[in-house]
This record gives C-alpha cells, structure tokens and sequence, in this order.
C-alpha cells in the first residue's frame, strides 16, 4: 500500500519558528492556496490542509503533522522595477488596476505584464526587467492579497452592481484537481 503524504495543518509566519526538515519554492501564485499537494525541494511529498486560504510569505514555514516544518521560499519569476518622477503618481496607476505591487523607497515592482508596461512606459516610467521573487505589499488589512474589489470586508454601502466575480471556494475549486490530492476529490 503506499505511503499517505503527511499533512501540512498550520502555518508559522517568518521569525516565528526555525528548524525546517526541507524548502517548498514557489511563485506567487501557488503561494496563494488553502488545500494543494506540493512536492518540496528535497523531495518530501505532502499536503496542505489549511482551515482557510492563506498568502504565504517567503521565509515562512508549513508545520506538518508528525512537527516537521517545510520553509517556503519566494520563487523567482520576471519582474519589473518601475522608476521615474512621480513614483506615487504610477503607484496610483498600478493599485487602480488592482495589480499586486513591492513598494520600495525608490521603485515600485510588479510581475511582467506587457500591458501595464506599456501602460507605465506612457506614462514616464522607465522600465528594468529581471527576475527574482515577487513580495508585493499585502494590502491594508495585514497579511493577504487584493483581491479586485471586493476584498473580504464590508464597505457599508452598495455600488448597486455586480462584479461577476467568483467566490473564493468558487475560484479554489477551479484551480483544484483530484489530481492535487493524490486522488481525492479536491472538494472542501
């Protein structure tokens, strides 16, 4: 019979654990998730299992149910560094469009996207392309995502529209296979 994978059941934020027993690396994206069979660097197989979709950060740790923790890394992926005059000004640009942004003190950094870049680039900005790992700021409410408009709270009001956006379970069991699961139904 084979093995069972072990469980990842919790998470430690970075400074709040040491001692990993191997490293998952992983872009953005996949650093979004809730339920997804990952395969870390050293080969360990496991699950994660967590009571809620989280956003993992670089630097920290997937606690496996026999106490192993599995270190999660940033990945890296193309990026862009964006410099030029009025850097608030192209950061306003780049959050009305709801893109994930790295504010640093003399640059902003997005993912490559051929359409904000030229959005960007008509706008002044000049332009470096090179990869390395994407840590975008995590929105106001500590850590987390933007996610489009609705972002998980109550504003008080109604636009009196709909978004047509999918719900998270929606969204999650699209992304989600039998597959993930080494066969299981990727259902909640």
């Amino acid at each position: 019979m084979p093995e069972t994978a072990p469980l990842a059941t919790a998470l430690r934020r970075a400074g709040d654990w040491s001692g990993a027993a191997d490293r998952v690396t992983l872009d953005y994206e996949a650093r979004f998730l809730r339920r997804k069979r990952l395969v870390a660097d050293g080969g360990l197989v496991f699950v994660v299992d967590l009571p809620e979709t989280v956003s993992l950060e670089d630097g920290d740790a997937l606690l496996l149910e026999d106490g192993r923790l599995v270190e999660v890394a940033a990945a890296p992926e193309p990026l862009v560094a964006v410099h030029g005059e009025g850097l608030a000004r192209l950061a306003w640009h780049i959050g009305n469009r709801h893109t994930p942004c790295e504010i640093a003190g003399d640059r902003l950094v997005i993912r490559h996207d051929h359409v904000l870049e030229a959005m960007l680039e008509g706008l002044g900005a000049r332009l470096e392309r090179f990869d390395g790992p994407f840590r975008p700021e995590g929105g106001a409410y500590g850590h987390g995502r933007t996610l489009g408009h609705d972002h998980g709270h109550s504003h008080g009001h109604s636009h009196g529209h709909s978004h047509g956006h999918p719900t998270q379970a929606a969204a999650q069991r699209a992304h989600l296979s039998a597959a993930d699961f080494g066969g299981g139904d990727g259902g909640d």
